[in-house]
């Protein structure tokens, strides 16, 4: 286990048969439910870093790196949204974490998020989805950009990240394409490609139609009014499906929650703590 300055503890773990790496960030406040969170398809858990720098630090944050991606070994077997939901249940009682936490998702996190909800309701106390969707029966992104989502090399290629970034991310990645390579590339643990296309297929196919009535918490769903990947009508579909959900549509683009951290973590946290 190796620490930052910061406190945060970096530790690798087993659960389920899956070897993750981790990220705690010890909260000030016992109090406060700890915040996890899963991040988007491809994205090592540096990549959420200026979100987590713009939470509370009262907040215990918790996050990981899929199997393949950033500093996890790659998975010896192929998985699913639904049979990864227990390794990240086990995962959180390794760390000692074995009461309720709330939960975050980014764009392919969300989905996982969206599963856990229902796998483990005991475990998940509000849900945050952030720049996501309900899988393959959704509205979907232009072909062409479908086609950039099906390789990892925007997070290989500075260059190739800047050139397609407004294309793909929209927002303010239109006018300044430059943030979203040093977004996904600040400080990032590159894991191997095949760790990309095991995510991939692990939500293909995928759908939380079906069962997003069964999501009963306190739910928040972030969305970019210019979100190319998942377009902001899926958003207003989910909100009005889920039980208990209120919709937060910001200007911006798919990545907002970490090149726009500023503005939407107190967004979030107001949930969080309502």
């Amino acid at each position: 286990m190796s620490s930052t300055s910061s406190g945060e503890r970096v530790r690798t773990v087993t659960a389920a048969g899956r070897t993750l790496r981790t990220s705690v960030r010890p909260g000030t406040d016992g109090s406060v439910p700890p915040l996890l969170l899963m991040n988007g398809i491809g994205a090592s858990l540096e990549v959420l870093q200026p979100f987590v720098d713009a939470l509370d630090p009262r907040r215990t944050i918790i996050r990981f790196d899929v199997p393949g991606v950033g500093g996890s070994p790659p998975p010896v077997v192929p998985y699913t949204l639904a049979t990864f939901g227990p390794v990240v249940s086990g995962m959180l009682d390794r760390l000692g974490f074995d009461g309720s936490v709330d939960v975050l998702g980014l764009s392919w996190g969300g989905g996982l998020a969206q599963h856990f909800a229902v796998q483990h309701r005991r475990r998940c106390r509000r849900l945050v989805l952030a720049a996501t969707g309900t899988g393959a029966l959704m509205v979907p992104a232009h072909p062409r950009v479908l086609g950039r989502m099906l390789t990892p090399r925007r997070h290989r290629d500075p260059a190739y990240a800047r050139r397609i970034a407004g294309e793909i991310y929209g927002g303010t990645m239109r006018d300044e394409p430059e943030r979203a390579a040093r977004a996904l590339h600040a400080e990032t643990r590159l894991g191997p490609r095949r760790g990309y296309y095991y995510q991939l297929a692990a939500s293909t196919g995928w759908s939380s139609l079906p069962f997003l009535r069964l999501i009963r918490q306190p739910t928040l769903i972030v969305a970019g009014d210019d979100d190319p990947i998942v377009p902001v009508v899926n958003a207003r579909v989910m909100a009005r499906l889920l039980p208990d959900a209120r919709l937060h549509v910001y200007r911006g683009g798919h990545i907002a929650l970490v090149t726009e951290a500023a503005e939407l973590a107190p967004v979030v946290e107001e949930f969080l703590d309502g």
